[in-house]
């Protein structure tokens, strides 16, 4: 073992730890290697907002879920007026108005007018296929019904 010598002077002590300075300053940085120093951190993000920055700057913006949900509403809005517009022109009641499909308003107009069409077909009731009159008339009414039956005939 070597024989210990006292350090007196500052000099002998700073050439003493030396090494051992930096051999650790090379392990450290080794280890931070990739990293920023806070200056450097501060400069490169100089002009960026913080969080906090951003939450309020950003507070009435609407996030993209909440936008998707409102362009769906209006889509919705703008369908139903096209089909109400489209059941007016075809001459389709509005109680039918919601039975009307389609995607855009070609589709839209081709069903309204399959749809008109359907309601424009009025069968005209025919002849009964038998007598509506009750069965067993007698007196009085007989006699009115002969009386309106003769009337009906002159015509």
């Amino acid at each position: 073992m070597a024989e210990f010598k006292p350090i007196t002077t500052q000099e002998e002590f700073d050439a003493a730890i030396s090494e051992r300075l930096k051999r650790e300053r090379s392990t450290l940085a080794k280890q931070y290697e990739g990293f920023l120093s806070p200056q450097d951190a501060a400069k490169q993000y100089a002009g960026f907002l913080s969080p906090q920055d951003v939450n309020e700057k950003y507070k009435e913006y609407l996030s993209p879920e909440e936008k998707a949900k409102l362009d769906a509403k209006i889509k919705g809005y703008e369908t139903a007026f096209v089909k109400t517009r489209i059941a007016h022109e075809e001459g389709i009641p509005f109680e039918l108005v919601e039975r009307l499909s389609g995607d855009d308003e070609d589709s839209i107009r081709r069903d309204a007018q399959t749809l008109a069409g359907f309601l424009a077909q009025k069968t005209t009731p025919g002849a009964p296929l038998g007598s509506t009159e009750p069965q067993g008339i007698g007196g009085k009414d007989a006699a009115y019904k002969n009386m309106a039956a003769a009337l009906t005939k002159g015509e």
